[in-house]
Formats: structure tokens, C-alpha cells, sequence
């Protein structure tokens, strides 16, 4: 019982800590490739801004989804047998 929930809270720092990683990479490179595609086209700018705010929406919830699914294994463990 002990070692399941020490694996299962591993798990969800595992969770957590990837996603976390995972999704600041992915807005930095993002964001970086937003400041180039700007300098290249000025004009372009409240186009891709607009598409740069739904795509770190996007990279966002996808770490959301990863911490509620940790909440989910730290609170309402399925793997502990009542």
C-alpha cells in the first residue's frame, strides 16, 4: 500500500514537472518565431499575434490537462484498492 502511493506521488510530480518543461519550451519557441516572423513583416503583426494567443492557449491547457490528471491520481487514486 506504502509503495503504491509513494509510485503514484512520483508520478504526479513526473506528471507536473514534464508538462511544466514541456510547455515553457514550447511558448518559448513559439514566441521566438513570433518576434522573427514581426520583424520580417511589421504588417503582419496583429494577425499573428491573434494566432499566437490561441496556440499558447493551446500549449497551456495541454499542462492543465497533465495537472488535473495528477490531481486526479493524488486525491482519487484508482490504483489504491478501498
Amino acid at each position: 500500500m506504502e509503495l503504491t502511493l509513494g509510485l503514484v506521488a512520483l508520478a504526479c510530480g513526473l506528471i507536473v514537472s514534464v508538462g511544466a518543461i514541456g510547455a515553457s519550451i514550447g511558448i518559448a519557441i513559439m514566441g521566438g518565431k513570433f518576434f522573427e516572423a514581426v520583424a520580417r513583416q511589421p504588417e503582419l503583426m496583429g494577425e499573428l499575434q491573434t494566432k499566437m494567443f490561441v496556440l499558447a492557449g493551446m500549449i497551456d491547457a495541454a499542462f492543465i490537462i497533465g495537472v488535473a490528471i495528477a490531481l486526479l491520481f493524488a486525491f482519487a487514486n484508482p490504483f489504491v484498492l478501498a
